[in-house]
Protein backbone atom coordinates (compact mmCIF):
# COMPACT_ATOMS: atom_id res chain seq x y z
CA UNK A 1 0.00 0.00 0.00
CA UNK A 2 1.33 3.44 -0.99
CA UNK A 3 -0.39 6.69 -0.18
CA UNK A 4 1.13 10.05 -1.03
CA UNK A 5 -0.57 12.72 1.05
CA UNK A 6 -0.97 16.41 0.23
CA UNK A 7 2.02 18.55 1.31
CA UNK A 8 1.81 20.22 4.71
CA UNK A 9 3.09 23.79 4.99
CA UNK A 10 5.28 23.99 8.10
CA UNK A 11 6.16 27.60 7.34
CA UNK A 12 6.79 29.83 4.34
CA UNK A 13 9.03 27.87 1.99
CA UNK A 14 9.08 24.78 4.22
CA UNK A 15 6.89 21.79 3.32
CA UNK A 16 6.41 18.31 4.71
CA UNK A 17 5.46 15.39 2.46
CA UNK A 18 4.33 12.13 4.04
CA UNK A 19 4.40 9.00 1.89
CA UNK A 20 2.55 6.37 3.87
CA UNK A 21 3.53 2.83 2.93
CA UNK A 22 3.75 -0.51 4.71
CA UNK A 23 6.21 -1.85 2.12
CA UNK A 24 9.28 -1.32 4.31
CA UNK A 25 10.25 -2.06 7.91
CA UNK A 26 12.14 1.21 8.10
CA UNK A 27 11.22 4.88 8.12
CA UNK A 28 13.10 7.40 6.00
CA UNK A 29 13.46 11.11 6.69
CA UNK A 30 14.89 12.96 3.69
CA UNK A 31 15.47 16.71 3.61
CA UNK A 32 15.98 18.60 0.35
CA UNK A 33 17.27 22.19 0.15
CA UNK A 34 16.84 23.78 -3.26
CA UNK A 35 19.51 26.16 -4.55
CA UNK A 36 20.19 27.72 -7.95
CA UNK A 37 22.99 25.96 -9.82
CA UNK A 38 25.61 28.73 -9.66
CA UNK A 39 29.39 28.61 -10.10
CA UNK A 40 29.83 30.82 -7.02
CA UNK A 41 28.30 28.26 -4.68
CA UNK A 42 28.18 24.80 -6.27
CA UNK A 43 31.56 23.72 -4.80
CA UNK A 44 30.65 25.09 -1.36
CA UNK A 45 27.33 23.24 -1.41
CA UNK A 46 29.07 19.94 -2.14
CA UNK A 47 31.64 20.55 0.60
CA UNK A 48 28.90 21.40 3.11
CA UNK A 49 27.30 17.98 2.73
CA UNK A 50 30.65 16.45 3.67
CA UNK A 51 31.53 18.76 6.58
CA UNK A 52 28.16 18.90 8.39
CA UNK A 53 27.99 15.16 9.24
CA UNK A 54 31.48 15.35 10.81
CA UNK A 55 30.14 16.63 14.12
CA UNK A 56 27.48 18.54 16.05
CA UNK A 57 27.37 20.58 19.26
CA UNK A 58 26.72 17.41 21.28
CA UNK A 59 28.54 14.85 19.15
CA UNK A 60 31.74 16.61 18.14
CA UNK A 61 33.39 13.84 16.10
CA UNK A 62 32.40 11.43 13.34
CA UNK A 63 32.95 8.61 15.83
CA UNK A 64 30.50 10.16 18.31
CA UNK A 65 27.87 10.68 15.58
CA UNK A 66 28.30 7.07 14.40
CA UNK A 67 27.99 5.75 17.96
CA UNK A 68 24.75 7.67 18.48
CA UNK A 69 23.33 6.31 15.24
CA UNK A 70 24.37 2.79 16.25
CA UNK A 71 22.41 3.26 19.48
CA UNK A 72 19.34 3.88 17.27
CA UNK A 73 19.44 0.27 16.04
CA UNK A 74 21.97 1.00 13.31
CA UNK A 75 20.30 4.06 11.79
CA UNK A 76 22.08 5.25 8.62
CA UNK A 77 22.83 8.88 7.83
CA UNK A 78 23.73 10.18 4.37
CA UNK A 79 24.18 13.55 2.70
CA UNK A 80 24.87 14.53 -0.89
CA UNK A 81 24.30 17.04 -3.68
CA UNK A 82 22.64 16.55 -7.05
CA UNK A 83 21.41 18.68 -9.90
CA UNK A 84 17.96 18.67 -11.38
CA UNK A 85 18.25 20.85 -14.42
CA UNK A 86 19.70 24.16 -13.20
CA UNK A 87 18.78 23.50 -9.58
CA UNK A 88 21.45 22.42 -7.11
CA UNK A 89 19.88 20.14 -4.52
CA UNK A 90 21.48 19.67 -1.10
CA UNK A 91 20.07 16.62 0.64
CA UNK A 92 20.29 14.86 3.99
CA UNK A 93 18.71 11.52 4.82
CA UNK A 94 18.26 9.35 7.87
CA UNK A 95 16.89 5.82 7.61
CA UNK A 96 15.93 4.03 10.79
CA UNK A 97 13.97 1.05 12.04
CA UNK A 98 10.22 1.51 12.46
CA UNK A 99 9.17 1.72 16.12
CA UNK A 100 6.50 -0.91 15.38
CA UNK A 101 9.18 -3.59 15.16
CA UNK A 102 11.12 -2.50 18.26
CA UNK A 103 10.61 -2.92 21.98
CA UNK A 104 12.02 0.57 22.53
CA UNK A 105 9.77 3.40 21.37
CA UNK A 106 10.65 6.95 20.33
CA UNK A 107 13.40 5.96 17.88
CA UNK A 108 11.90 8.10 15.08
CA UNK A 109 11.75 11.11 17.40
CA UNK A 110 15.36 10.66 18.50
CA UNK A 111 16.39 10.30 14.87
CA UNK A 112 14.71 13.59 13.98
CA UNK A 113 16.63 15.32 16.76
CA UNK A 114 19.98 13.98 15.52
CA UNK A 115 19.18 15.00 11.94
CA UNK A 116 18.22 18.46 13.19
CA UNK A 117 21.56 18.74 14.97
CA UNK A 118 23.50 17.67 11.88
CA UNK A 119 21.76 20.35 9.79
CA UNK A 120 21.30 23.17 12.32
CA UNK A 121 23.82 22.70 15.13
CA UNK A 122 27.20 21.92 13.55
CA UNK A 123 30.34 21.53 15.62
CA UNK A 124 32.08 24.94 15.56
CA UNK A 125 35.56 26.11 16.48
CA UNK A 126 35.91 29.80 17.38
CA UNK A 127 32.67 30.72 15.61
CA UNK A 128 33.40 28.87 12.38
CA UNK A 129 33.53 25.30 11.09
CA UNK A 130 36.28 23.12 12.53
CA UNK A 131 39.32 23.93 10.33
CA UNK A 132 40.69 20.39 10.39
CA UNK A 133 37.34 18.93 9.29
CA UNK A 134 37.05 21.42 6.44
CA UNK A 135 40.60 20.76 5.19
CA UNK A 136 40.16 16.98 5.36
CA UNK A 137 36.89 17.13 3.46
CA UNK A 138 38.40 19.49 0.89
CA UNK A 139 40.97 16.77 0.17
CA UNK A 140 38.20 14.17 -0.11
CA UNK A 141 36.15 16.37 -2.44
CA UNK A 142 39.23 17.10 -4.56
CA UNK A 143 39.73 13.35 -4.98
CA UNK A 144 36.11 12.94 -5.97
CA UNK A 145 36.22 15.74 -8.57
CA UNK A 146 39.49 14.51 -10.05
CA UNK A 147 38.23 10.93 -9.94
CA UNK A 148 35.56 11.72 -12.53
CA UNK A 149 37.92 10.50 -15.23
CA UNK A 150 37.92 6.96 -13.79
CA UNK A 151 34.46 6.26 -15.19
CA UNK A 152 35.09 7.07 -18.83
CA UNK A 153 31.48 6.57 -19.96
CA UNK A 154 30.07 9.03 -17.40
CA UNK A 155 33.00 11.38 -17.95
CA UNK A 156 32.35 11.55 -21.71
CA UNK A 157 28.66 12.22 -21.07
CA UNK A 158 29.48 15.01 -18.60
CA UNK A 159 32.07 16.53 -20.94
CA UNK A 160 29.60 16.57 -23.83
CA UNK A 161 27.11 18.45 -21.64
CA UNK A 162 29.83 20.88 -20.48
CA UNK A 163 30.72 21.73 -24.07
CA UNK A 164 27.14 21.73 -25.32
CA UNK A 165 25.93 24.03 -22.52
CA UNK A 166 29.20 25.95 -22.07
CA UNK A 167 27.41 29.29 -21.63
CA UNK A 168 24.58 27.82 -19.52
CA UNK A 169 24.46 26.92 -15.82
CA UNK A 170 23.64 23.31 -16.67
CA UNK A 171 27.29 22.82 -17.69
CA UNK A 172 28.35 22.95 -14.03
CA UNK A 173 29.38 19.71 -12.33
CA UNK A 174 27.31 19.16 -9.17
CA UNK A 175 30.44 18.60 -7.06
CA UNK A 176 32.06 21.81 -8.27
CA UNK A 177 35.66 22.29 -9.34
CA UNK A 178 39.12 22.12 -7.80
CA UNK A 179 40.04 25.77 -8.46
CA UNK A 180 37.09 27.08 -6.44
CA UNK A 181 37.71 24.45 -3.76
CA UNK A 182 41.18 25.88 -3.08
CA UNK A 183 39.68 29.26 -2.13
CA UNK A 184 37.25 27.91 0.49
CA UNK A 185 38.14 28.42 4.16
CA UNK A 186 36.39 27.31 7.36
CA UNK A 187 35.19 30.92 7.75
CA UNK A 188 33.86 31.40 4.22
CA UNK A 189 32.13 28.01 4.26
CA UNK A 190 30.40 28.81 7.55
CA UNK A 191 29.25 32.19 6.17
CA UNK A 192 27.81 30.42 3.15
CA UNK A 193 26.12 27.85 5.39
CA UNK A 194 24.46 30.58 7.47
CA UNK A 195 23.12 32.18 4.29
CA UNK A 196 21.70 29.08 2.62
CA UNK A 197 20.14 27.51 5.70
CA UNK A 198 17.61 30.33 5.92
CA UNK A 199 17.12 31.22 2.26
CA UNK A 200 16.68 27.78 0.66
CA UNK A 201 13.31 26.29 -0.13
CA UNK A 202 12.97 23.16 2.02
CA UNK A 203 11.05 19.93 1.36
CA UNK A 204 10.99 17.25 4.03
CA UNK A 205 9.91 13.75 3.00
CA UNK A 206 8.98 11.00 5.42
CA UNK A 207 8.50 7.55 3.86
CA UNK A 208 7.16 4.76 6.05
CA UNK A 209 4.29 3.19 7.91
CA UNK A 210 3.42 6.14 10.13
CA UNK A 211 0.38 8.25 10.87
CA UNK A 212 0.49 11.65 9.14
CA UNK A 213 -0.60 13.66 12.18
CA UNK A 214 2.06 11.98 14.35
CA UNK A 215 4.76 12.68 11.77
CA UNK A 216 3.71 16.34 11.43
CA UNK A 217 3.72 16.84 15.19
CA UNK A 218 7.17 15.30 15.63
CA UNK A 219 8.70 17.17 12.68
CA UNK A 220 7.32 20.48 13.98
CA UNK A 221 8.90 19.75 17.35
CA UNK A 222 12.27 18.44 16.28
CA UNK A 223 13.22 19.66 12.77
CA UNK A 224 13.36 23.43 12.93
CA UNK A 225 13.77 25.22 9.62
CA UNK A 226 13.33 28.99 9.42
CA UNK A 227 10.10 30.13 7.83
CA UNK A 228 10.32 33.07 5.44
CA UNK A 229 11.03 34.31 1.94
CA UNK A 230 13.11 31.78 0.03
CA UNK A 231 15.40 32.20 -2.95
CA UNK A 232 13.50 31.76 -6.23
CA UNK A 233 15.13 29.38 -8.71
CA UNK A 234 14.38 30.31 -12.32
CA UNK A 235 13.10 27.78 -14.85
CA UNK A 236 15.78 26.55 -17.24
CA UNK A 237 16.01 28.00 -20.74
CA UNK A 238 15.37 25.12 -23.14
CA UNK A 239 14.60 26.66 -26.53
CA UNK A 240 17.78 26.62 -28.60
CA UNK A 241 18.50 25.96 -32.23
CA UNK A 242 22.23 25.34 -32.82
CA UNK A 243 23.65 27.24 -35.80
CA UNK A 244 26.31 24.56 -36.37
CA UNK A 245 27.14 21.19 -34.87
CA UNK A 246 29.94 21.60 -32.33
CA UNK A 247 32.66 18.91 -32.55
CA UNK A 248 34.90 18.35 -29.54
CA UNK A 249 37.67 15.81 -28.92
CA UNK A 250 39.64 14.97 -25.79
CA UNK A 251 42.64 12.65 -25.71
CA UNK A 252 43.48 10.35 -22.85
CA UNK A 253 44.95 6.91 -22.17
CA UNK A 254 41.90 4.86 -23.21
CA UNK A 255 41.56 1.52 -24.97
CA UNK A 256 38.08 2.32 -26.31
CA UNK A 257 36.66 5.51 -27.80
CA UNK A 258 33.74 7.16 -26.00
CA UNK A 259 31.34 8.89 -28.36
CA UNK A 260 28.54 11.11 -27.05
CA UNK A 261 26.04 13.04 -29.18
CA UNK A 262 24.03 15.81 -27.55
CA UNK A 263 20.69 16.91 -29.01
CA UNK A 264 18.35 19.79 -28.19
CA UNK A 265 14.75 18.52 -28.06
CA UNK A 266 13.23 22.01 -27.51
CA UNK A 267 10.38 20.29 -25.66
CA UNK A 268 9.60 21.28 -22.05
CA UNK A 269 8.73 18.57 -19.53
CA UNK A 270 5.35 20.29 -19.01
CA UNK A 271 4.39 19.53 -22.63
CA UNK A 272 1.81 16.86 -23.51
CA UNK A 273 4.49 15.56 -25.88
CA UNK A 274 7.04 14.91 -23.09
CA UNK A 275 5.94 11.30 -22.45
CA UNK A 276 5.91 10.58 -26.22
CA UNK A 277 9.47 11.99 -26.34
CA UNK A 278 10.56 9.56 -23.60
CA UNK A 279 9.03 6.70 -25.62
CA UNK A 280 10.82 8.00 -28.75
CA UNK A 281 14.17 7.95 -26.94
CA UNK A 282 13.52 4.45 -25.60
CA UNK A 283 12.65 3.04 -29.03
CA UNK A 284 15.78 4.71 -30.40
CA UNK A 285 18.25 3.65 -27.70
CA UNK A 286 16.57 2.31 -24.58
CA UNK A 287 17.94 -1.21 -24.44
CA UNK A 288 18.60 -4.44 -26.36
CA UNK A 289 15.38 -4.06 -28.37
CA UNK A 290 16.19 -0.49 -29.45
CA UNK A 291 16.99 0.68 -32.97
CA UNK A 292 20.53 1.76 -32.12
CA UNK A 293 21.38 -1.48 -30.32
CA UNK A 294 19.94 -3.75 -33.00
CA UNK A 295 21.34 -1.89 -36.00
CA UNK A 296 24.61 -0.33 -34.82
CA UNK A 297 25.80 -2.87 -32.26
CA UNK A 298 24.27 -6.17 -33.41
CA UNK A 299 24.01 -5.73 -37.18
CA UNK A 300 27.04 -3.53 -37.92
CA UNK A 301 29.20 -4.44 -34.86
CA UNK A 302 30.29 -0.82 -34.58
CA UNK A 303 30.07 -0.36 -30.82
CA UNK A 304 30.40 -2.12 -27.47
CA UNK A 305 27.39 -0.35 -25.97
CA UNK A 306 24.99 2.36 -27.10
CA UNK A 307 22.07 4.05 -25.38
CA UNK A 308 19.88 7.14 -25.49
CA UNK A 309 18.42 9.07 -22.57
CA UNK A 310 16.39 12.22 -21.98
CA UNK A 311 17.59 14.93 -19.58
CA UNK A 312 14.15 15.93 -18.32
CA UNK A 313 14.69 19.40 -16.88
CA UNK A 314 17.05 20.72 -19.56
CA UNK A 315 15.19 19.05 -22.45
CA UNK A 316 18.22 17.35 -23.95
CA UNK A 317 18.62 13.93 -25.53
CA UNK A 318 22.01 12.28 -25.07
CA UNK A 319 23.26 9.30 -27.08
CA UNK A 320 26.32 7.58 -25.63
CA UNK A 321 28.42 4.74 -27.05
CA UNK A 322 31.75 2.95 -26.77
CA UNK A 323 33.48 2.39 -30.12
CA UNK A 324 36.79 1.54 -31.80
CA UNK A 325 38.62 4.76 -32.69
CA UNK A 326 38.34 4.20 -36.46
CA UNK A 327 34.56 3.64 -36.27
CA UNK A 328 33.81 7.29 -35.39
CA UNK A 329 32.58 8.52 -38.79
CA UNK A 330 30.51 5.42 -39.57
CA UNK A 331 28.85 5.42 -36.13
CA UNK A 332 27.95 9.13 -36.29
CA UNK A 333 26.50 8.60 -39.76
CA UNK A 334 24.38 5.59 -38.74
CA UNK A 335 23.07 7.24 -35.56
CA UNK A 336 21.91 10.16 -37.72
CA UNK A 337 20.20 7.79 -40.15
CA UNK A 338 18.38 5.90 -37.39
CA UNK A 339 17.19 9.18 -35.86
CA UNK A 340 15.86 10.50 -39.17
CA UNK A 341 14.18 7.19 -39.93
CA UNK A 342 12.35 7.36 -36.60
CA UNK A 343 11.35 11.00 -37.13
CA UNK A 344 9.69 9.78 -40.32
CA UNK A 345 7.74 7.07 -38.51
CA UNK A 346 10.06 4.15 -39.24
CA UNK A 347 9.12 2.08 -36.19
CA UNK A 348 6.46 -0.52 -35.45
CA UNK A 349 3.63 -1.06 -32.96
CA UNK A 350 5.81 -3.77 -31.43
CA UNK A 351 8.63 -1.22 -30.95
CA UNK A 352 6.21 1.11 -29.17
CA UNK A 353 4.86 -1.58 -26.84
CA UNK A 354 8.34 -2.84 -26.00
CA UNK A 355 9.48 0.71 -25.16
CA UNK A 356 6.38 1.41 -23.04
CA UNK A 357 6.87 -1.82 -21.06
CA UNK A 358 10.50 -0.95 -20.46
CA UNK A 359 9.66 2.58 -19.26
CA UNK A 360 6.82 1.37 -17.00
CA UNK A 361 9.07 -1.30 -15.44
CA UNK A 362 11.66 1.39 -14.76
CA UNK A 363 9.04 3.73 -13.27
CA UNK A 364 7.70 1.00 -10.99
CA UNK A 365 11.21 0.29 -9.76
CA UNK A 366 11.21 3.81 -8.29
CA UNK A 367 9.18 2.41 -5.40
CA UNK A 368 11.71 -0.35 -4.65
CA UNK A 369 13.45 1.60 -1.87
CA UNK A 370 12.32 4.45 0.43
CA UNK A 371 15.09 6.64 -0.97
CA UNK A 372 14.07 6.14 -4.61
CA UNK A 373 10.45 6.75 -3.67
CA UNK A 374 11.28 10.05 -1.95
CA UNK A 375 13.42 11.19 -4.87
CA UNK A 376 10.72 10.33 -7.41
CA UNK A 377 8.13 12.40 -5.56
CA UNK A 378 10.58 15.23 -4.93
CA UNK A 379 11.17 15.38 -8.69
CA UNK A 380 7.40 15.73 -9.04
CA UNK A 381 7.46 18.63 -6.56
CA UNK A 382 10.31 20.39 -8.38
CA UNK A 383 8.54 20.00 -11.72
CA UNK A 384 5.23 21.10 -10.17
CA UNK A 385 3.59 17.88 -11.34
CA UNK A 386 0.73 16.56 -9.17
CA UNK A 387 0.52 13.18 -10.97
CA UNK A 388 0.87 10.01 -8.93
CA UNK A 389 3.04 7.17 -10.21
CA UNK A 390 -0.05 5.33 -11.49
CA UNK A 391 -1.24 8.45 -13.32
CA UNK A 392 2.16 8.84 -15.00
CA UNK A 393 2.17 5.19 -16.02
CA UNK A 394 -1.30 5.65 -17.50
CA UNK A 395 -0.01 8.59 -19.58
CA UNK A 396 2.81 6.44 -20.93
CA UNK A 397 0.34 3.67 -21.84
CA UNK A 398 -1.77 6.15 -23.84
CA UNK A 399 1.10 7.47 -25.98
CA UNK A 400 0.33 7.12 -29.72
CA UNK A 401 2.60 6.74 -32.73
CA UNK A 402 1.49 10.14 -34.03
CA UNK A 403 2.46 11.81 -30.74
CA UNK A 404 5.86 10.06 -30.77
CA UNK A 405 6.59 11.41 -34.25
CA UNK A 406 5.35 14.89 -33.28
CA UNK A 407 7.59 14.92 -30.20
CA UNK A 408 10.69 14.38 -32.33
CA UNK A 409 10.19 17.17 -34.87
CA UNK A 410 12.31 19.77 -33.04
CA UNK A 411 15.20 17.45 -32.12
CA UNK A 412 18.47 18.92 -33.43
CA UNK A 413 22.05 17.71 -33.10
CA UNK A 414 24.04 20.25 -31.09
CA UNK A 415 27.36 18.66 -30.06
CA UNK A 416 29.46 15.60 -30.92
CA UNK A 417 32.02 14.72 -28.26
CA UNK A 418 34.70 12.05 -28.70
CA UNK A 419 37.16 10.77 -26.13
CA UNK A 420 40.00 9.02 -27.93
CA UNK A 421 43.42 7.58 -27.14
CA UNK A 422 46.16 10.19 -27.14
CA UNK A 423 48.39 7.90 -29.22
CA UNK A 424 45.84 7.79 -32.05
CA UNK A 425 46.00 10.27 -34.90
CA UNK A 426 43.16 11.69 -36.97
Amino acid sequence: MLKRLAPIELGRGVHLHVIKTDKFKTNLIRVYLQRPLEKEEVTKNALLTMVLPRGTERFTTSMAVSKELENLYGASLSSDVSKKGERNIIQFALQLANDKYLEEKGVFEKGLSILNEIIHKPHLQEGKFHTQYVEQEKDNLKERIEGRINDKMSYALDRCIEEMCSDEKFSLYEYGNVEDLKKISAESLYEHYQNIIGTSKVDIFVVGDMDEATVENMVRQHLNFVSGDKLFVEREEIQRSPADVKKVEDKMDVSQGKLTLGYRTNLPFESELYHPLVVFSNILGGGPNSKLFRNIREKESLCYYIFSRIEKFKSLMMISSGIEFDKYDKTVELVGKQLEEMKNGGFTTEDIESAKNSIITSMRSMTDTPSMMADFYYTQVVSNNPDSLDEMIDKVRKVTKEAIIASSKQIELDTIYFLRDKKEGR
